[in-house]
């Protein structure tokens, strides 16, 4: 596994747990705190779909 393979994993790790965290406090009724996991959950996938070579970095100009 490479540096971005771990990377990827490590953020969708994360992910998860603010996803069991904010279904444990949607459950006690805390709303407000279950918005902020899932808000902090959807960065993470953000992150994580970003790791790896950019599009742009692979294209190169014509002279």
């Amino acid at each position: 596994m490479n540096a971005s393979q771990v990377k990827r994993e490590a953020y969708l790790k994360a992910s998860n747990n603010f996803l069991v965290s904010a279904s444990a406090h949607a459950e006690a009724g805390d709303l407000n705190s279950a918005a902020v996991f899932i808000l902090k959950a959807l960065d993470q996938e953000r992150r994580a779909s970003g790791v790896g070579p950019q599009v742009l970095q692979l294209i190169k100009p014509r002279p």
